[in-house]
C-alpha cells in the first residue's frame, strides 16, 4: 500500500514539475536578465555603500537580493500570465512587454545610479526618460542643499526662530 502511495505521489510531482518546467521554458532568458541585474545591482550598492562609509551586512545583502530575484520570478510570471490572456486577445503581448518594460527599467536605473554614485557623480540616471526628450541625467540635489519651509501656527502664522 505505502509503495502506490510513493508511485502516485511520484507521478503527480513529475507532472506538475513538467507543467512548471513547461511554463517557464521560454522565459529562462527573462529570468537570467533578471538575475543579471539584481546581482549588478548588488555589487554597485555594495560599492556605493561603501563610498558613502555604511556598514555592509552581509547577511542583510543577501537576503534583500533573494527577495529581489523571487520579486522577479513573480513579475516574470505575471508578465507571462498577461500574455497568455490579454496577447491571444489582443494578438500582440502589449501589457506582459510594458511589465517587463517598466520592472526591468526600474532596476536598470537602480544599477546605473549605485554605479554613478560609487564613481562619485553628482547626477542621476532615470531610464524612463529615454521615452521622452529630456535629459537623461539629472544633477543629483544635495541632501545640505534643502530649502526647509519655515514653521506655521494653526492660524498660518509663520514662527520666529
Amino acid at each position: 500500500m505505502e509503495e502506490t502511495t510513493n508511485n502516485v505521489f511520484s507521478s503527480m510531482m513529475a507532472s506538475i514539475g513538467a507543467t512548471i518546467a513547461g511554463f517557464y521554458a521560454h522565459l529562462a532568458p527573462w529570468l537570467l536578465l533578471g538575475m543579471v541585474l539584481v546581482l549588478t545591482d548588488l555589487r554597485y550598492g555594495i560599492l556605493a555603500a561603501k563610498t558613502r562609509g555604511e556598514t555592509i551586512r552581509t547577511s542583510r545583502a543577501m537576503r534583500r537580493t533573494i527577495n529581489k530575484m523571487v520579486d522577479y520570478l513573480c513579475w516574470v510570471t505575471v508578465a507571462e500570465v498577461c500574455s497568455r490572456t490579454f496577447g491571444v486577445t489582443i494578438g500582440v503581448p502589449v501589457v506582459s512587454l510594458a511589465v517587463l518594460f517598466i520592472i526591468y527599467g526600474i532596476e536598470l536605473s537602480s544599477c546605473v545610479n549605485n554605479y554613478l554614485e560609487y564613481k562619485g557623480t553628482k547626477k542621476r540616471f532615470n531610464f524612463f526618460k529615454l521615452i521622452g526628450k529630456e535629459e537623461l541625467l539629472e544633477d543629483k540635489p544635495d541632501r545640505s542643499e534643502r530649502v526647509e519651509e519655515p514653521e506655521t501656527e494653526e492660524g498660518g502664522e509663520v514662527i520666529e526662530t
